[in-house]
């Protein structure tokens, strides 16, 4: 659920949980016969494939990332989408000031300025954050990947408060590359322009795994709805349910909400939280109800390779 000018197709995008159909890609594999007289040797086992992709931009793509992403710029791209009312379900955040919180600018696939949520989490590179991956690349289709992608943790009307960090690397499923499955996403931001690390400035939150679905969630996001328009977040709670192999809330947030954080444990006084999931999708039959992966081991792959990197 990126925010862009022809975005709301893809708000409420089809996902098989959310629809019951499930479209796999199917690979025919086509291996030459032996001849029964042949004698050959017997082939070592074949590597399993990592189970993580990484997006890598190099020193001069993240440089031309953070002159792109302009603070007239990021205004701009609000101000070009307007996906209908907030709420009723999300509500203005008006708590304490998240600053691991932020907005993750990118020009998309199609070559359209857009923007997803983020959340710095605490790693040994200090340096991580948590999204979707259909923040950072298409599913299903490995060559369509996002560019000049930065991070604005805090942002507010207008403004980064806590600077601007580009997006070093990015680390997804290969099944959401290859099947669009597993909506998650841990990016590694270089330091800002005065050599900060992320975490050293704003902080983290720590991520949790494994963790039985249940229990009252904050979700939250710079939603393209009116009147925000993504310049400030909007906040569901809800009650988290196992729904159609992953976890559901009710929640209403629309395009450029993705990838925000799911809280457990969060407290609308200090705002702080332990990060279970991200906003992947709206149901598309039921448009106030969200879908986040549940985290196990295959997103704690994700994430330690996104701190160690």
């Amino acid at each position: 659920m990126p925010a862009t000018p022809s975005s709301v197709s893809v708000v409420r995008r089809l996902r098989g949980r959310a629809t019951g159909l499930a479209v796999a890609g199917t690979a025919l594999a086509l291996v030459a016969a032996v001849p029964a007289t042949a004698v050959t040797p017997r082939a070592a086992p074949a590597a399993a494939a990592d189970p993580v992709s990484v997006l890598k931009f190099k020193a001069a793509e993240r440089e031309e990332a953070l002159a792109y992403w302009t603070p007239a710029r990021m205004k701009a791209v609000g101000r070009s989408v307007d996906l209908g009312p907030t709420g009723p379900k999300a509500k203005p955040w008006e708590g304490p000031k998240l600053k691991t919180v932020g907005r993750l600018f990118f020009v998309n696939s199609t070559g359209a300025d857009t923007w997803c949520t983020a959340t710095a989490v605490q790693s040994a590179n200090r340096s991580a954050v948590m999204t979707a991956a259909h923040c950072v690349r298409r599913g299903s289709s490995p060559w369509n990947t996002n560019s000049s992608m930065v991070f604005a943790p805090g942002y507010h009307k207008g403004k980064a408060p806590h600077g601007v960090f580009p997006v070093r690397q990015a680390m997804t499923p290969r099944a959401w590359e290859t099947e669009s499955t597993d909506d998650l996403s841990a990016l590694v931001v270089s330091p800002d322009k005065n050599g900060r690390k992320l975490t050293d400035v704003v902080g983290g939150r720590a991520v949790a795994f494994d963790r039985p679905v249940g229990g009252t969630v904050s979700a939250l996001g710079y939603s393209a709805t009116r009147p925000q328009r993504g310049e400030s977040l909007l906040r569901c709670v809800g009650r988290a349910k196992k729904d159609q192999g992953t976890q559901s809330i009710p929640c209403d947030l629309s395009g450029g909400a993705s990838g925000g954080p799911w809280f457990a444990d969060f407290s609308a006084t200090t705002g702080r939280g332990t990060l279970i999931s991200v906003n992947s999708s709206l149901d598309s039959l039921e448009p106030t109800k969200m879908f986040g992966e549940v985290f196990g081991s295959l997103a704690k792959k994700v994430y330690e390779k996104a701190q160690r990197a």
